[in-house]
């Protein structure tokens, strides 16, 4: 380890489809974060672990900051907006688009009480007019004392690597504090989880909402093979339906895919199966967001 070795824990923020995850994924150079064109896509904190040779980068990716309809809602709001406790810094991703609105000015004030800085991302800029960056720069200035302000493509990599070169710049000597092959702290099952869930989002299209949940319930390893079983969790049989597709061919789809994903992150051959089940509002239900995982902090 360098004798100047730095760390930092790096809370990502932003309203939902703002490019967090995509930005997340961008500088680890593989998918770590489930993405999806749909917002509030992230349901739970994940932290992302780049290694490099003098330093230790922890990305905290958080859910999207939204108007919360349902428990799963608040969970997720709520996840979002405590990220910044015991954070070294946050990037704070505001879509160039969108601008600046309320979800922005709920997580800045969570931000500006941890007193710690904070680097204004501007994702999207290649959607909007090269004369309107410069105006919204000087706009968003206003808002705080940001440590650095960045436009970037998270979709294209643009900015992404001066963006990186700036958490770098304010990370400080710190420890290791996952070994030096870690990349996330999510268990495989948590994993395979997401990487199911992700193909749902983008398989279904519009068809679909977010009102589905993967639950792992088998993982077995025998050390060159990996079979898993899952849950797919929706709130009606007519989603079920679709889920599954005339023939089967839709949940084939979604497990074919799932699978080529999961064997490259997991470097081995994986079987799959999947199961569809109907849990009506499952999002309001406490017992099923328990055991699926999203429980609130004390």
């Amino acid at each position: 380890m360098s004798e100047s070795f730095k760390s930092a824990f790096v809370a990502v923020v932003g309203r939902p489809n703002a490019g967090k995850s995509t930005v997340i994924n961008r500088i680890m150079g593989e998918k770590i974060s489930i993405v999806s064109k749909k917002p509030q896509t992230t349901r739970g904190k994940i932290l992302a672990i780049l290694n490099e040779k003098d330093c230790q980068i922890v990305f905290v990716d958080t859910p999207g900051v939204h108007r919360a309809r349902t428990k799963l809602g608040d969970y997720m709001n709520e996840a979002a907006l405590r990220s910044a406790c015991g954070v070294d810094m946050a990037v704070l991703m505001i879509d160039a688009e969108k601008g600046f609105g309320t979800p922005e000015e709920r997580i800045l004030k969570e931000l500006q009480k941890e007193d710690i800085p904070v680097i204004l991302a501007i994702n999207k800029v290649d959607a909007v007019n090269k004369e309107d960056i410069l105006p919204l720069i000087a706009e968003l200035s206003e808002k705080m004392d940001f440590a650095a302000i960045v436009p970037i493509s998270a979709l294209h990599g643009d900015g992404v690597d001066l963006l990186l070169s700036e958490i770098k710049n304010l990370a400080e000597e710190g420890p290791m504090f996952y070994p030096e092959d870690a990349v996330t702290d999510k268990t495989e099952r948590e994993i395979a989880s997401e990487i199911i869930r992700e193909k749902i989002l983008r398989l279904m299209q519009q068809e679909i909402p977010h009102g589905t949940a993967v639950e792992v319930f088998e993982m077995k390893d025998d050390g060159k093979t990996l079979k898993i079983g899952a849950n797919i969790f929706c709130e009606k049989a007519s989603h079920k339906s679709i889920i599954i597709g005339k023939g089967g061919a839709m949940l084939k789809k979604v497990g074919t895919y799932a699978r080529e994903d999961m064997e490259k992150f997991f470097g081995k051959k994986v079987y799959l199966s999947l199961w569809v089940k109907v849990k009506s509002d499952w999002r309001n239900d406490n017992f099923m967001l328990k055991n699926l995982g999203f429980t609130k902090e004390e």
